[in-house]
């Protein structure tokens, strides 16, 4: 069986529980020191390092003028694509540009009746990095990660917005990716991946440019190197293995429950799929179909060890109690399929994203409906939040007091600097009241 199921109230349910709440990890700590190597390799000898580990695990003859893509390159690539990949790359783009657009902020200013201004400046960074994997022989182009990555920045008004991508063995990257990148603005791409391409977005080199955000997926040496230079730049979020939890009751049609699972099991071995229902007859069928649909995938190999190894399905008693276990887990993606999902909306706290009914896959949010696939895992949604155009936005307080204003505020802010010991700062409001 791929899958035992379980109550939710059986020492083993609890025991899965228990597992699926404290899911968490720090990084994978067999590579830290390696990533630290890198970094500092690329911090001393800039490019010269990058092409040294390109050389070692990716293309052995790219040359220093081959690091970046040509314009002959980006031309090329259009020749390269057929017409209805640019058909459904057109839809994709504009659905992701039309919902994040309604999350760009504004600025703004309070005016108190003393004359004291106070607001918000809302400002752009500069320049951003994103990392879109690729390579290595048999690797798929990600072209999806470009548009959720490079939009939102787009939206934000990011000025320098660059992309890195592995080379394949001959020097290459996928025409997909850079007509993708080209198609929403993005023309400054480079031919470098792992660890180094973080390094270098970090810390710049003769060729690369630092940058103020690093966003994009990528493997655990990846990882790794945006969490070590997190603080000096930006980063989206330290992303653990893709997750589903699917809250069931009697109308969910089992072959939609394993089909769903399936989707998130064959990204790779370590992703959780989790089924919480009501029906206690339910988990039989969903095991059955589960079995049945694996023959049928490419990647059955992958999925059926996640599920074997990750994948769960617990019973409850109640929705109430299916809803509450959801939030205590805190899913990246959390499927309502449910007679009424919507009826839930108000009880759900923690997810990353949320789809409602037996028409919304998974996969609709990965690719097309628009929302960001950017989410937080390993039950981060508890305080986060998906990448959004807020990711490359970044905020100035605005203070501007009159002379009535401070006078009227002075003792009050003499008060608290004398409680605290800073005298200096009772004098500063002092020495301007004097006159």
């Amino acid at each position: 069986m791929i899958i035992k199921p379980l109550h939710a109230k059986s020492l083993e349910g609890e025991q899965a529980i228990s597992e699926l709440l404290s899911r968490f990890q720090t990084g994978d700590a067999s590579c830290c020191s390696s990533v630290s190597e890198i970094i500092e390799a690329v911090k001393k000898e800039g490019d010269q390092a990058l092409l040294d580990f390109t050389h070692k695990f990716d293309s052995p003859d790219l040359g220093l003028d081959e690091l970046t893509v040509s314009a002959a390159e980006l031309k090329q690539a259009y020749e390269l694509v057929d017409d209805d990949f640019l058909q459904t790359l057109e839809v994709a783009i504009d659905r992701i540009q039309s919902f994040h657009q309604r999350e760009m902020e504004d600025s703004w200013l309070q005016t108190r009746d003393d004359g004291t201004i106070v607001g918000r400046l809302v400002r752009p960074v500069d320049s951003c990095g994103l990392y879109v994997p690729g390579g290595k022989s048999g690797s798929t182009p990600l072209v999806s990660s470009v548009l959720m990555n490079g939009i939102p920045a787009s939206i934000a008004g990011v000025d320098q917005r660059v992309m890195v991508t592995p080379p394949g063995v001959d020097g290459s990257i996928s025409p997909y990716l850079m007509v993708a990148a080209q198609e929403i603005g993005i023309t400054e791409i480079y031919k470098v991946g792992s660890a180094w391409a973080i390094a270098a977005l970090a810390f710049g080199t003769q060729t690369i440019p630092a940058v103020h955000v690093i966003v994009g997926p990528g493997n655990q040496y990846v990882a790794e190197a945006k969490r070590q230079v997190s603080g000096l730049v930006r980063i989206d979020m330290i992303a653990g293995p893709s997750e589903v939890l699917i809250v069931t009751d009697t109308s969910a049609e089992p072959r939609h429950i394993a089909a769903d699972m399936l989707a998130q099991a064959e990204h790779d071995p370590q992703a959780l799929a989790v089924v919480v229902t009501t029906d206690d007859t339910k988990p039989e069928e969903i095991v059955a179909e589960l079995a049945s649909q694996l023959e049928g995938l490419e990647r059955a190999d992958i999925a059926r060890e996640a599920l074997t190894t990750k994948g769960r399905i617990i019973v409850v008693d109640t929705l109430e109690e299916a809803i509450d276990l959801a939030n205590q887990i805190g899913i990246e993606h959390l499927e309502l399929m449910i007679e009424d999902p919507w009826s839930q909306i108000p009880h759900i706290r923690h997810a990353g994203a949320i789809f409602l009914g037996s028409y919304t896959p998974e996969a609709a949010g990965d690719y097309l409906a628009g929302p960001n696939h950017v989410l937080p895992t390993m039950g981060t949604a508890k305080f986060a939040s998906a990448l959004g155009v807020e990711t490359f936005l970044k905020k100035s307080s605005i203070i501007a007091y009159s002379k009535s204003g401070l006078e009227g505020d002075a003792d009050h802010i003499r008060t608290l600097a004398r409680l605290e010991g800073l005298t200096a700062h009772a004098a500063s409001v002092t020495s301007r009241l004097k006159s």
